[in-house]
């Protein structure tokens, strides 16, 4: 996987076509399927993933999307929506040779967020999440290949966002109550679910986490092939996890700039502190452009449409920074 900058997945606004525009001309050799949340529920992470999996629904209720028995309107919705998007990605990217990133919500996340019909989370049933991580792997698998079919020249770097995964490893997911939390699930049940989903995808996988301590030698083990974070929150009791990991080859999707609107400081200011990371951990400072994909921190559904062009131009050009001026 070679480095670069790309985005992470949302985007402001409605209009798909403009989205794939935007992910295509401002990442030129790394674009991305971009998510447009605001278009309403399906059009969310959430929502956008029930509708990939395989005989499996979820509708919308007041509390959050719940399983169903059949598929619904928001099921369609969802389906509806990924399509358009997927249309407008292969208008933008005919003739197009290279990597192409698409995200989806991983397993663990999915059964924080997903209710069943007690409107307790998916996460307290060992049985249904179980259920979940098959239909779901299913469900990437019909749409890697349908994405490939799309855009013959991409080399698929697919995404799973996971913000709730050290939520649920440390049994902070909080119940329908909000009185409780979950049980933690235990590390190995966790890292053989994400095992076995990577599996459906021959190509490189990644895994998103914008929240604090993202299990880097957890990700590793599973055999994720990189893994993106919000470099902010990094503290220097990770040190040794992401050295471990850079020297295992795993790919450090930094996310350098904020996802809202702010001010924009140079680029190689943006990456100063990935090069301070690199020197603390003793590593080659030729090894950074190879290990390091520059992106924002999160997704960029809650900037203004100006903003998310600028900060996206503004990863490539921090990514620059760094191949040019490593140390």
């Amino acid at each position: 996987m070679s480095a670069g900058a790309t985005g992470v997945g949302s985007l402001p606004g409605g209009d798909a076509r403009e989205a794939a525009r935007t992910a295509t001309g401002s990442f030129e050799d790394f674009p991305y399927l971009p998510e447009l949340p605001a278009r309403g529920p399906g059009a969310d992470m959430i929502g956008r993933t029930t509708g990939l999996l395989v005989d499996m629904y979820a509708h919308v209720e007041p509390s959050g999307w719940r399983i169903s028995d059949r598929p619904g309107r928001d099921t369609r919705r969802a389906r509806s929506w990924l399509g358009e998007d997927l249309d407008a990605l292969e208008e933008f990217t005919q003739g197009y040779t290279g990597k192409l990133k698409i995200q989806a919500v991983g397993p663990w996340t999915l059964a924080a967020a997903l209710e069943l019909h007690g409107g307790e989370a998916m996460l307290q049933d060992a049985g249904a999440c179980r259920d979940l991580a098959g239909s779901l792997a299913e469900g990437l698998r019909e749409h890697l290949a349908d994405v490939r079919k799309r855009i013959p020249g991409a080399d698929v770097v697919l995404q799973l966002d996971e913000p709730s995964l050290t939520a649920v490893l440390l049994g902070r997911v909080r119940s329908a109550s909000g009185y409780r939390t979950y049980r933690a699930v235990d590390r190995q049940v966790v890292e053989g679910a994400l095992r076995d989903l990577f599996a459906v995808h021959d190509g490189d996988v990644v895994v998103h986490s914008c929240a604090p301590e993202v299990p880097f030698g957890l990700l590793r083990r599973a055999g994720a092939t990189g893994v993106s974070f919000d470099f902010s929150l990094l503290t220097e009791r990770e040190d040794d996890a992401i050295g471990e990991a850079v020297e295992g080859g795993t790919k450090l999707f930094a996310g350098v700039v904020a996802g809202t609107d702010g001010p924009l400081s140079d680029p190689g200011g943006s990456v100063m502190g990935v090069r301070k990371l690199w020197r603390r951990l003793g590593l080659a400072p030729g090894t950074l452009a190879e290990s390091v994909v520059v992106t924002p921190s999160c997704g960029l559904a809650g900037a203004s449409p100006a903003y998310a062009r600028a900060v996206q131009a503004h990863c490539v050009r921090a990514a620059r920074s760094l191949a040019d001026n490593p140390e």
